[in-house]
């Protein structure tokens, strides 16, 4: 399950883990115009963590999952 929320200044994504035991902690993806973080609770030490990616990063990540074991570079936006 997830839910998509459009705050003021990003687009806030939070995916709730519904599969079999042990269940992980939600995620919260945040997308603002220039980066987007992913959040997580680590309960081992009772903090948030956060990465925070460019949006490049996340157009790769989306492009590798979906492809082989490799190494690849997109094309920029500009050149398509």
């Amino acid at each position: 399950m997830f839910t998509i929320e459009h705050e003021f200044d990003a687009t806030v994504i939070t995916l709730v883990d519904e599969g079999a035991a042990p269940l992980q902690e939600d995620v919260v993806v945040n997308s603002f115009a220039e980066v987007i973080t992913v959040e997580q609770f680590d309960p081992r030490t009772d903090s948030m963590v956060k990465i925070t990616l460019s949006p490049e990063q996340v157009r790769d990540l989306a492009a590798a999952l979906d492809l082989p074991e490799g190494v690849y570079q997109l094309a920029p936006e500009s050149d398509r």
